[in-house]
């Protein structure tokens, strides 16, 4: 069975990891792909706590956070390289705290501090409360993607996700990596972060149903201060529906698989290029012999970094 690989969409490439390194495959303006390699390593090889279920969740969650902004940073700075427009790097920190400041006041402080003044009548009836916080930020998400999704440069890193999953749904089909075949597969799939961030909402929601209807400040700390641990749990019914392809798995994933429609595109050649670009040191590691010969456009080569 084929070690699980990982992935993300980031600026005009895809990264991918496994436990033990992380590669970024860019497409450069020139056409070539610029491909870097990263040893990295888990709190998880020290702290055995951290592998069991739901502790593994919480340390995957922060560990994709960190890597995930390090992939965009750098793929980031390469496309703005040949335009002289690179960021510092308290720019490229200061842009990411806005993001997740923004992200924060969205998706938790906004729906928690609406519903108070929409729900007159219900103010004794937490769980109703707490049900239509839960749903308002569900639907909040979904038109936040819905509405980003029509953004062209949005649409070309949504490509680059197709890209993504297609290459690691031929891999784990053990099929040889090339264009050909990772065009077969679908852009959708069940291990996708976006699904992840779908359930995580949906187990939000009965999470804390459990604590009542406390005051604004607190509602929103109990919010934040409990994230990880809804992270883990949803990591783990990922995990699972990600290994089991039973009907009860396929309908429980079906909500995220939808959504996926609007993140991901059908991608390009040179997009499923790319990806597999990233993909092969990793394959190479674990079977030790090359199994994507490299490009297959004619004078566009990599470098490797």
């Amino acid at each position: 069975m084929s070690r699980p690989i990982g992935g993300q969409a980031i600026i005009e490439g895809v990264m991918m990891r496994d436990q033990g390194e992380m590669t970024i495959a860019v497409r450069l303006p020139d056409e070539s792909i610029h491909l870097s390699r990263e040893e990295i390593s888990s709190l998880a090889q020290k702290w055995p706590l951290f592998k069991l279920p739901v502790f593994r969740g919480i340390l995957a969650f922060f560990e994709s956070l960190v890597l995930g902004i390090k992939a965009l940073n750098f793929s980031a700075s390469q496309a703005l390289e040949e335009e002289e427009e690179t960021l510092e790097g308290w720019q490229m920190g200061l842009t990411m705290a806005l993001a997740l400041l923004f992200a924060i006041s969205l998706f938790i402080v906004f729906p928690t501090f609406i519903v108070r003044y929409v729900s007159s009548g219900y103010e004794g009836m937490p769980l109703v409360m707490n049900l239509g916080e839960g749903f308002l930020r569900i639907g909040i998400f979904l038109g936040y993607v819905a509405l980003i999704s029509r953004m062209n440069d949005i649409q070309r890193v949504f490509q680059y996700h197709g890209a993504e999953h297609k290459v690691i749904h031929c891999y784990e089909a053990g099929l040889p990596l090339n264009v050909e075949n990772a065009r077969n597969f679908s852009p959708l799939h069940p291990r996708c972060g976006t699904s992840f961030l779908l359930l995580v909402m949906v187990i939000s929601i009965l999470f804390f149903s459990f604590f009542g209807w406390p005051n604004l400040f607190l509602r929103i700390a109990l919010r934040l201060s409990f994230l990880p641990l809804v992270a883990g749990v949803s990591y783990e019914a990922i995990r699972y529906l990600g290994k089991n392809r039973s009907a009860l798995s396929t309908f429980v994933s079906y909500p995220g698989m939808a959504l996926q429609r609007f993140t991901t595109r059908e991608p390009d050649d040179q997009q499923l290029e790319v990806a597999l670009e990233a993909l092969e040191p990793l394959v190479e590691k674990n079977v030790g012999e090359k199994i994507y010969p490299g490009s297959i456009f004619p004078g566009k080569g990599k470098e490797v970094h």
